[in-house]
């Protein structure tokens, strides 16, 4: 990439992403709108196929390893607001090296994987309306398209999604919690299934302890969206507050209406119902209670959900991996594509999730990203305990604990597909090599040609 290419780069990202061009309800509806994008529509099957009847209490126990894992990225972005967001908290505390660009990678990855996650819940929800199996190469199908769709939009600018964030956002709230109620209204308040373990159909770690410490793991990517708010630093308006405000209030919303849908399905549906639907359990759960009126409803919240959710990622994920490579943390080719270089890492971030969408099922993408966000998690909490707790006022028995929690469910999570699913643990090995290696050998070439002058930028 040429000087002049770079700093014609700089200064339409500089004009694209004004100071205080996102409100602290924007900041808000775009983090609730990661968060719920598949999050709840997608994952409590899979959480109650591990937890068994506790799923509700999973989601729960999920909410506070985040409550603990939160505490990092708002100390350090109280200090320091910026638009780097995780990036610049571990170049802050490990430098411009390996180990920075080699995490900051991997939660980018991992957040792509997420919007996988999300186009494919897309598909399996729309297929419903059609009665189609949710295994169908329509679901994919309707993934890719989504994916594209996302793509065009984020393509209109910023405060287009920040509109478009707080209505979705709404809609999804007032949705979810209204099933949700009625769900629980119409049940009597009737959970037996919280006592139930499931048929031994879903594997030997249900409703055990690693089993249910598998599921926590699982679940915390229903609430893993908070750290896109770090990424909007910059354009967050007075950020040295509202980072933590928006991180809090998005976090208090999930957790209330995740317990809340969670609870109406345990009183809607048995354990082994809702494995049997585990990619659209929250329709199925819908059917009992409200008839086919009621699961046409939650597909529609569910639709609104995975478009918004997949829109709004998207933004973060590749505002993410642009500022990655103007921190000169990553390769980067524009491959004949003109423009800057955010057009460009909406370019890659689509095509990776859409191979993904195409060639992994929901259980699969699940797994990868958890493995690969808590890692990530643990090297960000590590980071500010060991070099930035001082400095930005971090108290070291609260990120130990977050450490701990990390390390108890990953090690679970990892015990549990070594039981069920090695091909998910390989995956997510060759995924660690590959990004580590890939950015062993850019860092050593890149220090061997110091001739070039860095981009000015400061995050």
């Amino acid at each position: 990439m040429s000087d002049t290419n770079q700093t014609t780069h700089e200064h339409d990202h500089s004009d694209e992403y004004s100071a205080g061009s996102l409100s602290l309800t924007g900041s808000i509806a775009m983090g609730t709108g990661v968060m719920i994008g598949a999050g709840i529509f997608a994952l409590t099957g899979q959480v109650a196929e591990l937890a068994g009847g506790l799923f509700p209490v999973a989601f729960l126990a999920a909410a506070v390893v985040v409550a603990f894992s939160s505490y990092s990225y708002i100390k350090v972005c109280n200090q320091y607001p910026s638009a780097g967001g995780i990036a610049m908290i571990l170049q802050k505390a490990y430098g411009p090296g390996v180990v920075t660009a080699g995490f900051s990678l991997m939660m980018y990855f991992s957040m792509v994987i997420n919007e996988s996650l999300v186009a494919r819940t897309f598909g399996t929800y729309t297929m419903r309306i059609f009665s189609k199996e949710s295994d169908s190469w329509l679901v994919p199908a309707l993934g890719v398209g989504l994916i594209a769709i996302a793509f065009i939009v984020n393509v209109l600018g910023n405060k287009f999604i920040g509109r478009l964030s707080k209505i979705t956002a709404l809609i999804k709230i007032l949705g979810i919690t209204v099933f949700a109620c009625i769900g629980l209204w119409v049940s009597g308040l009737s959970f037996d299934t919280l006592s139930s373990s499931g048929s031994s159909s879903g594997g030997s770690s249900v409703g055990s302890v690693h089993g249910f410490l598998a599921a926590v793991a699982i679940a915390i990517l229903a609430y893993k969206g908070f750290t896109t708010i770090t990424n909007s630093g910059d354009e967050l308006d007075n950020p040295k507050k509202n980072v933590s405000r928006s991180i809090i209030i998005s976090l208090l919303i999930c957790t209330v209406l995740y317990l809340l849908v969670t609870l109406s399905v345990a009183s809607s549906l048995s354990v082994d119902q809702i494995i049997a639907a585990r990619d659209s359990s929250l329709a199925e759960a819908a059917r009992p209670v409200l008839g086919k009126w009621g699961e046409w409803l939650t597909i529609a919240i569910a639709v609104v959900a995975t478009i918004s959710g997949l829109i709004a990622s998207m933004f973060a994920v590749s505002r993410m991996l642009a500022i990655l490579t103007e921190m000169k943390l990553v390769p980067h080719r524009h491959f004949g594509m003109p423009g800057r270089v955010q057009k460009h890492t909406l370019v890659y971030t689509a095509v990776i999730a859409i191979v993904l969408t195409v060639f992994f099922d929901l259980g699969r993408i699940a797994s990868l990203g958890a493995i690969l966000y808590i890692l990530m998690d643990i090297a960000i909490h590590w980071g500010v305990y060991r070099y930035l707790r001082h400095e930005v006022g971090a108290k070291g028995s609260i990120l130990l604990t977050a450490i701990c929690l990390d390390v108890a469910v990953l090690g679970a999570f990892v015990y549990s597909k070594s039981q069920s699913d090695v091909l998910v643990l390989i995956t997510s090995a060759i995924g660690l090599v590959f990004i580590f290696g890939l950015e062993w050998w850019y860092i050593r070439n890149r220090r061997g040609d110091q001739m070039e002058p860095d981009m000015d930028h400061h995050h």
